[in-house]
């Protein structure tokens, strides 16, 4: 059977709750069509769990994850399985000392490490898997369990090396300043792990509303973490003289709000102070900016844009060529768990239409943005045109991503009604070649609300993220749903 062609025949109906997104075995992200189901997803309604084939990868175990952990004899609670098993040693570590009490254990099962808890160390281990990014793929467990085969490890180091090649020429850095991880947080917790050799036991600081798991990862793995919303360099100065952190973490731009601080403004303050500087560019991405110049470690989801097909997890952490700690830095970054084969092999097939296929995607997005602007429903359209920040980081040419958010006036009562009329994919992930919508803050701040909302990011917020479709085809479809807003204000 084929797969199905999202960009013809999306999953956005209520038929379609589970589907996986893309139609593949490793697909990263999955179907929830109705605000209903994003709220019994979250909710954790069994009806709406058991029609999952599959979940995003980081917030639960993919069937293959899910089939070798049940053939673990745990003795206890949870089995996670990880990329390697220093990723597993560095889990074990982390629920000792949220636990110290607990029985743990690590079982080699088909070659995969896997962390066996007791009740009391499971929800330490469960944070520590999503944080970090550092739990095993779908590929490794299904070569493990004999559905896949595994290919021949030259394959695999001939993949990485092209991939290394391909990144170093988008981000303009030798081959060698880049690791290659299992994904995006993955390369943040490298990152991380780092910088403690050169600040130890110091928290973070984050700049702008970040990703969840960028805020998560420091607060709760390492040694904490503060949020700073301001963008105004006094209270940055401020902070960091209060403060004192082991690294100042920016996201270029944030998501879900798109916009990003003045990197060159803020790279000066912190160097001044002794104090690295992290980059994530997964939205903004290496082709459309120039962070290196400027941050010390970026780290990139490669998941999103760079293999745009939603069937592979990875990621990438960057040393930059520029920074003062250059040298100290190479020796330093070790991650706990390299790309594996069959990943890197993906990831290189994905990404060899990544030049051409990026700006398309960039384009795509502007122009819908553009035409959201100008309908009576929409009360706010964010899109990192409008952040100068953004847009002083930009190579010349340069698109400024695939990704945008809106509102819509009388947005409690018109979310609910547009999302679920929209016909395109519903779910979580972003720079599919396929659109992808989601009510973001329902899914990623859930039991936090009011806290998104005093952020600045409202609870009936809908994120695109733009794809490959015809862009006439593809703002027909929004007419439509937009046709479902009532109490439209007058113009």
């Amino acid at each position: 059977m084929s797969e199905r062609n999202l960009l013809q025949e999306p999953c956005w109906q209520g038929s379609d709750l589970g589907h996986p997104l893309p139609d593949h075995p490793h697909a990263v992200s999955m179907a929830l069509p109705r605000w209903s189901d994003v709220i019994a997803y979250e909710e954790h309604e069994p009806a709406c769990r058991s029609a999952l084939q599959t979940i995003y990868p980081r917030f639960g175990l993919h069937p293959f994850l899910q089939e070798l952990a049940s053939q673990v004899n745990s003795e206890g609670i949870g089995v996670w399985p990880f990329a390697s098993r220093a990723a597993a040693q560095a889990a074990l570590l982390h629920c000792q000392r949220k636990s110290p009490q607990s029985t743990l254990r690590l079982v080699d099962q088909q070659k995969i490490s896997c962390l066996c808890t007791d009740a009391a160390a499971n929800i330490h281990a469960k944070a520590f898997w999503q944080h970090t990014g550092l739990g095993a793929s779908s590929r490794q467990a299904a070569i493990a369990l004999g559905h896949e085969l595994a290919p021949a490890p030259n394959q695999g180091e001939q993949a990485r090396q092209r991939v290394r090649q391909r990144l170093a020429a988008i981000h303009h850095c030798p081959e060698e300043h880049i690791s290659l991880v299992p994904a995006g947080m993955a390369a943040l917790h490298a990152g991380l792990e780092a910088v403690q050799t050169l600040r130890p036991g110091r928290p973070t600081l984050q700049l702008g509303f970040p990703y969840v798991d960028v805020l998560k990862q420091p607060q709760v793995v390492f040694h904490g973490s503060e949020l700073l919303r301001s963008t105004d360099l006094g209270d940055i100065v401020a902070t960091l003289d209060r403060l004192d952190p082991a690294a100042v973490i920016v996201e270029l731009p944030s998501n879900p709000l798109l916009r990003c601080v003045d990197l060159r403004a803020v790279a000066e303050l912190v160097h001044a102070r002794g104090i690295p500087l992290i980059a994530d560019d997964t939205i903004g991405t290496g082709i459309n900016l120039e962070a290196l110049p400027y941050a010390d470690l970026v780290f990139t989801s490669l998941t999103k844009s760079f293999a745009g097909r939603g069937d592979v997890m990875a990621g990438c952490l960057l040393i930059s060529p520029y920074s003062q700690w250059t040298s100290t830095l190479l020796e330093a970054v070790a991650p706990r768990a390299s790309l594996s084969d069959a990943d890197a092999i993906a990831l290189e097939r994905n990404s060899r239409d990544v030049n051409e296929r990026v700006p398309r995607l960039d384009a795509n997005c502007l122009a819908l943005a553009q035409k959201l602007e100008t309908h009576p429903a929409v009360k706010r359209v964010l899109h990192p045109k409008d952040c100068k920040n953004f847009q002083a980081l930009k190579k010349r040419g340069a698109g400024d991503g695939c990704l945008l958010s809106f509102e819509l006036h009388a947005g409690e009562l018109n979310a609910e009604r547009v999302f679920d009329a929209l016909q395109i994919c519903k779910g979580p992930s972003l720079g599919t070649s396929f659109s992808l919508v989601c009510p973001y803050t329902q899914l990623a701040h859930y039991d936090e609300l009011d806290w998104a909302e005093a952020c600045g990011v409202p609870a009936h917020l809908l994120r695109v993220s733009v794809g490959l479709e015809e862009p006439n085809e593809l703002w027909s479809r929004f007419q439509e749903a937009l046709a479902h807003a009532t109490d439209q204000p007058k113009v």
